[in-house]
């Protein structure tokens, strides 16, 4: 009994004394830096023995370095873009044409009956990494310094953009008839200023103005909409590992809270942040119902079947599954 009673005044002493870091990779004036503030405070005022503390805007490294030091146990939690290099399921998140619209993304990415949440959550549990939620915070797509040739159509493009480390992507915008360069997130910037890339596939409306258009950078926005801008917070394993069960509740509830608020925000000022681009002297560019339809179609024939490959069938035919 006085060991255990022990144990007990051990870890006590030690969740009161939890000190946990918390990282980004979006600028400070971001709504998810914002958002990422709101749950550390929601967090610490629980008073259940937690303080967190915040670094957004790549403070603590990019959105790979974040995933491989919340793997360690460095960071404790981490707000950003998923990528493939650890695994290539994850490759799920570039999934083209995957969802159509706000209502999809709630249903596929945010649901966390899903598939796409479940092998999303599988997946990360096997490295090490506890899923806490996925933010599908808007399309992300093409910002440019030119028109494209033919861009709502099938044909060349005459453009050379940039894109993320991902086959997927890369194979996806090479069939909408695009050149392409792949080029890491904080590189963007001034490769797009020195004429390295005409363009690049990246960015929702919102990340678009506040990165871009409020730096005189760039002249068009194109609404492909084949790639969602997902964000996902997660928890690294050494830590959840940590927390008691009251902490862990009051750690769940609050990053709930926030990926629901985020979701509604983004949802409702998508269109707003369009009409920001257009007042800084952007060019938004949606190609009419029929022409969209026709690229997206374009795509699932050539791109899903080829993910197979990358993710495998049985994943492929779990999250087709979900899709009606």
């Amino acid at each position: 009994m006085a060991v255990a009673a022990t144990m007990v005044v051990s870890f006590g002493a030690h969740a009161a004394d939890l000190r946990l870091k918390f990282a980004g990779t979006f600028p400070v004036d971001h709504e998810g830096s914002k958002v990422m503030r709101e749950i550390a405070k929601e967090i610490t005022d629980a008073n259940v023995g937690l303080k967190v503390s915040v670094f957004p805007a790549n403070q603590l490294g990019s959105g790979e370095e974040l995933f491989e030091d919340t793997i360690r146990g460095n960071i404790d939690f981490s707000m950003g873009f998923i990528y493939a290099n650890k695994d290539p399921v994850f490759e799920i998140n570039s999934m083209p044409y995957l969802a159509g619209n706000w209502d999809e993304m709630n249903s596929v990415v945010r649901n966390g009956d899903s598939a796409f949440n479940q092998i999303m959550q599988e997946h990360m549990g096997k490295l090490g990494l506890y899923m806490l939620e996925n933010n599908p915070e808007g399309f992300a797509n093409v910002v440019a310094m030119k028109k494209p040739a033919d861009w709502d159509g099938l044909g060349s493009k005459d453009m050379n953009i940039r894109v993320w480390s991902s086959n997927v992507v890369n194979d996806t915008m090479k069939a909408l008839g695009f050149n392409t360069t792949t080029i890491a997130w904080a590189d963007i910037f001034p490769s797009m200023q020195s004429g390295i890339v005409d363009g690049a596939e990246c960015c929702t409306k919102q990340e678009a103005y506040t990165i871009f258009a409020k730096s005189n950078v760039g002249k068009y926005y194109m609404n492909y909409n084949a790639f969602m801008g997902i964000s996902t917070f997660y928890a690294s394993s050494k830590t959840w590992e940590k927390l008691n069960d009251e902490q862990r509740k009051v750690v769940s509830t609050a990053f709930r809270h926030a990926a629901d608020e985020y979701f509604a925000w983004n949802q409702k000022n998508d269109a707003e942040f369009e009409s920001k681009l257009v007042e800084a002297g952007y060019e938004v560019l949606t190609p009419s119902p029929e022409k969209a339809a026709a690229l997206r179609d374009k795509v699932r024939e050539t791109i899903w079947p080829q993910m197979a490959g990358v993710v495998g069938q049985d994943v492929l035919d779990r999250i087709k599954a979900d899709i009606k």
